[in-house]
């Protein structure tokens, strides 16, 4: 393993180091809030009450691990804190803010094609202005 390759893409200098070494940025060419839609294409919203949401996905090939075919944990997390952010809104919030701290615990896999179901629910809101 190349060390220094490593530091250098860590590292990048400046966006014409880039263009030399073909690291450009792909971020660049997205479409603006890509990232929530990627993640959230598919899921279901099953039960819809003050302060509770039940929602279902079936596991796109896109949310898998390389490694595994399993669901990717950091798809999950994002799963986890955009479902968890939407939740504040049923509870007549006009904003959800923004999560300084998730703690996710992982139980089981999610596999490809799997149907998979979770309950979000506000147990003691709290809200944080500053």
């Amino acid at each position: 393993m190349d060390l220094k390759l490593v530091k250098n893409s860590l590292e990048k200098q400046n966006e014409e180091d880039d263009k030399e070494n073909g690291n450009q940025s792909t971020l660049e060419s997205l479409p603006h809030r890509f990232f929530e839609p990627f993640i959230m294409q598919g899921i279901k919203l099953d039960i819809l009450e003050p302060g509770r949401l039940i929602c279902s996905i079936t596991v796109p090939p896109r949310l898998v691990s390389k490694d595994e075919n399993s669901m990717h944990y950091g798809a999950i997390a994002t799963l986890v804190d955009l479902v968890g952010a939407s939740v504040v809104y049923t509870m007549g919030a006009s904003a959800s803010g923004v999560s300084v701290e998730i703690n996710v615990s992982y139980y089981d896999t999610a596999y490809v094609g799997e149907k998979e179901r979770r309950e979000k629910g506000i147990f003691r809101p709290t809200y944080h202005y500053w």
